[in-house]
């Protein structure tokens, strides 16, 4: 199998850092590849320096093209390429030391595998949501860390209102269930979620596992630590399904407007590690971010809203729950906010991570 190895003398800065406060950042990009950052998160500093212009701080470069998504899994960042076409592709690259190797690449199902735009490992096997080919990609992976060809592709459904926006399938995110036994996927034409049986041979038994309201556009999903309930942000109708979930099987609670001013560009969710807050990004109109506070029995209800850069496409929270990263795609920039952990508030701490189109951040 063809190997390109990529290695830089990282140059970081760890006198005022502790070594536990120090995080491993990825940061993808609609570009020619990903960075790697080291950031502080007590500070909220990139403390590490290298030599691309584009991309001040970061001290290495896996080239690859449109690199929107990424995931890690110990030292594998599976890494999806988003182009439209037959060279879509799925990358698996291992970081040693200051360097990554790419170990393999594989398509993400030919013509049901365009525009690839979300990764998930569970460490046994990768997911890959293809958005323009409607298909849910399934991998096994190798001793090596790499990937098989996907060993099962999964057709998204249609039937949502919007005769623009819903009229071909679309797949947009896939998490594995807290016990490992599923595989959910959102639907986004369709204003469903998807599932599947994870066994040790890959997906089997495709279905149906939830509904949400016509004209949802079924986006990114997330389970809450205590692995009882999931959240889903809707595209389309700006707003955040919570459902039970117990065995299997998923029971809608509560919809809640994220997005009042009606932009029909919803995009992430994530909670805080304390499971007690949820965010949801918001683009197209009034960027920004929606703050809810959980309550005890998993509901939402609103507690503020942050405005944001241009095109909050993907954040992601600190392990430590200190500071909240969004990749602002047309600010081109990472912008850092700073928790309240009492209130979930967000205050703009002015620090900037800037790099062209960022569209992932990832530990």
């Amino acid at each position: 199998m063809k190997k390109w190895f990529l290695s830089l003398l990282a140059v970081v800065s760890v006198s005022c850092a502790q070594k536990s406060d120090l995080l491993t950042l990825f940061a993808g990009t609609y570009t020619d590849g990903f960075y790697v950052y080291s950031f502080d998160q007590a500070s909220g500093k990139v403390v590490s320096t290298g030599p691309y212009e584009e991309a001040p701080g970061a001290y290495l470069k896996a080239g690859m093209p449109n690199p929107s998504f990424l995931c890690r899994e110990g030292q594998m960042i599976y890494a999806v390429s988003e182009k439209s076409d037959s060279t879509a592709s799925l990358y698996s690259w291992k970081m040693s030391g200051d360097s990554l190797q790419l170990v393999s690449s594989a398509p993400t199902g030919g013509p049901l595998g365009g525009a690839p735009c979300h990764v998930t490992t569970d460490g046994r096997f990768v997911s890959v949501a293809n958005y323009s080919g409607g298909a849910l990609a399934f991998y096994r992976i190798l001793p090596d860390g790499g990937t098989s060809h996907p060993d099962t592709l999964i057709v998204s459904g249609t039937g949502g209102p919007d005769q623009r926006r819903q009229n071909k399938p679309h797949v947009h995110c896939s998490v594995f269930s807290p016990d490992g036994k599923y595989l959910f996927f959102s639907e986004f034409s369709s204003d469903e979620i998807g599932m599947a049986d994870v066994t040790p041979m890959g997906l089997r038994s495709y279905r149906r596992a939830a509904s949400a309201d016509p004209d949802t556009g079924c986006r990114h999903l997330v389970f809450d630590p205590s692995g009882t309930r999931l959240y889903l942000i809707g595209e389309l109708s700006g707003a955040v399904t919570v459902y039970d979930y117990a065995d299997g099987k998923l029971t809608r609670k509560q919809v809640i407007k994220a997005d009042p001013g009606e932009a029909r560009g919803g995009a992430d969710i994530h909670l805080s590690p304390d499971g007690k807050f949820l965010y949801a990004s918001i683009r197209l109109k009034n960027d920004g971010i929606a703050i809810f506070k959980v309550e005890a029995d998993g509901t939402l209800t609103g507690a503020g809203y942050q405005n944001t850069g241009i095109h909050p496409r993907h954040f992601n929270i600190t392990p430590n729950g200190k500071y909240l990263l969004a990749a602002c795609r047309d600010s081109n920039e990472i912008q850092v906010y700073l928790r309240n952990p009492k209130t979930g508030l967000l205050t703009d701490t002015g620090k900037r991570i800037l790099l062209g189109k960022p569209v992932c951040v990832c530990w």
